[in-house]
């Protein structure tokens, strides 16, 4: 039997049931991702594996690192095939590693490949993954229609012309690609040249002279109002922990234009800006009925030198373990107090505050929307297997595993949609044992239609995306 097959992951009966009578066929609608928009509107042909699955790939380089491969082959100047194969060696080494079964699973499912991969077998893997991406239906918007993606949103910033998503969505019939408002770049006053530098750049995309903090909020709702136009209904937010301390517009008008002038506002300052800010994105979210992400916890850039050879996002990155619980509470709270909470989803990079994020959701629970205050999917270094099972415990056990809207790829690897197979086979299993413990009823119609929804229906109902008219035909993995 090859290592990934029909029953991969499954354990049980009623985890088989589930999967394949449930779960398999239902279409995928990826709320959050940082795969690129051009590629998709143009329908971008990969040159080779490397391309769709090596670049970019901190995850594959951080093991690689830690296998004694030279920096060249993940960030550097070796060739495509040769930096294939430095992963390829590595390959047999990351056992247990969720690489390894994402590995086998995305070589099968993309490319029909059973074979283990390894220096040995890495030839023909090179070969034949090749020959399918040349002449297959692999091009990004092939992708798509394969795993049946009705919905992909990206990741992108206020100042985003959105030209790729007007284009995609005038031309496709079978899905939709949405903006995702992500203005991290306006907190950034720590930094005045880079931030001075966007806030130029924010001037520029919303036709609107930035000279006070008045212009600076009027230019982002302009920016937030076009994403609102081309179909945008989630904003994003990347931060270490929430900001909540009190700032009046007075302070905040004297902290901007400390910034615009180019001195560095002091640490409190920085605070205060951040937080009047994301009150105000909050605001602006919650009059238009979108769904606010908040991404909390990561330690980013952690060896600092290696970051600035290599630059953001290549894998220095780590847990962070700031005190989450207070912070998150007051600015969810600071928001309900002026009945300007949106929908909102939050997820932990650390594991340690499953549990705090979990209990601080149902607090802001209103009854206005069934799961309005969503408790995210296991995110970055949690979105494996045990992570996957801590998050929807601590779900189940603080809140309503029911209306939980599901996975996500959060990735900007189109070879990352079989995660979507993998998260529901690991909930199907988790739903299995628990059945065989007798911790749940031996029912698949009730326990399946919960599957279902998590799968698709909730996310659908909850996002309130425009979804494409054309059916879209179904894939079971």
């Amino acid at each position: 039997m090859e290592f990934i097959h029909d029953d991969f992951l499954l354990h049980s009966r009623m985890a088989r049931k589930l999967y394949h009578d449930y779960a398999a066929d239902e279409p995928i609608l990826d709320y959050h991702s940082h795969v690129p928009p051009a590629d998709i509107a143009n329908d971008h042909r990969f040159r080779d594996l490397w391309e769709i699955w090596l670049q970019g790939d901190h995850y594959k380089w951080r093991l690689m690192r830690a296998n004694g491969v030279a920096e060249d082959y993940c960030t550097g100047s070796a060739l495509p095939r040769e930096k294939f194969l430095a992963w390829a060696r590595t390959v047999p080494f990351t056992l247990r590693s969720p690489l390894y079964l994402w590995t086998h699973l995305e070589l099968k499912r993309y490319f029909g490949i059973g074979e283990l991969l390894d220096e040995n077998t890495a030839g023909l893997v090179w070969e034949r993954a090749n020959a399918a991406l040349q002449n297959g239906d692999l091009s990004t918007q092939g992708i798509l229609r394969k795993f049946a993606v009705r919905v992909v949103c990206t990741s992108d910033d206020p100042c985003d012309d959105l030209s790729s998503h007007r284009a995609l969505n005038d031309s496709a019939t079978e899905f939709r690609m949405y903006p995702t408002f992500r203005p991290d770049h306006a907190l950034r006053i720590g930094v005045p040249g880079t931030w001075n530098a966007w806030v130029n750049r924010l001037q520029a995309a919303s036709k609107k002279e930035v000279s006070s903090s008045n212009d600076f909020l009027e230019a982002l709702r302009q920016r937030h109002d076009f994403f609102h136009a081309n179909g945008g209904r989630l904003s994003d937010h990347g931060l270490a922990r929430c900001h909540a301390t009190p700032c009046v517009d007075r302070d905040a008008a004297i902290i901007f234009d400390k910034a615009r002038a180019g001195e560095i506002p002091t640490d409190t300052e920085q605070e205060q800006f951040a937080s009047f800010l994301m009150l105000f994105f909050g605001r602006l979210d919650a009059e238009k009925g979108w769904t606010k992400q908040l991404h909390l916890g990561a330690l980013r850039n952690v060896n600092s030198s290696r970051a600035r050879e290599a630059g953001p996002d290549t894998g220095y990155d780590s847990v962070g373990d700031w005190e989450q619980a207070a912070a998150l509470g007051a600015y969810l709270d600071l928001l309900e107090r002026e009945h300007a909470l949106p929908k909102t989803i939050v997820y932990n990079v650390n594991p340690a505050d499953n549990y705090v994020f979990a209990t601080t959701v149902g607090n802001f629970q209103d009854g206005s929307i069934a799961g309005k205050m969503q408790f995210g999917s296991g995110w970055w270094f949690l979105d494996q297997k045990e992570g996957i099972e801590w998050q929807l415990n601590a779900l189940s056990n603080t809140g309503l595993l029911s209306r939980f809207i599901g996975m996500l790829t959060d990735s900007r690897s189109f070879m990352s949609y079989p995660r979507h197979e993998y998260f529901r086979r690991v909930l199907c299993d988790l739903l299995g044992r628990d059945v065989e413990n007798g911790q749940l009823p031996n029912d698949d119609k009730l326990l399946g239609n919960m599957v279902r929804n998590i799968c698709f229906s909730n996310s659908r109902e909850y996002l309130g995306l425009e979804l494409p008219p054309a059916p879209v035909t179904s894939r079971r993995g």
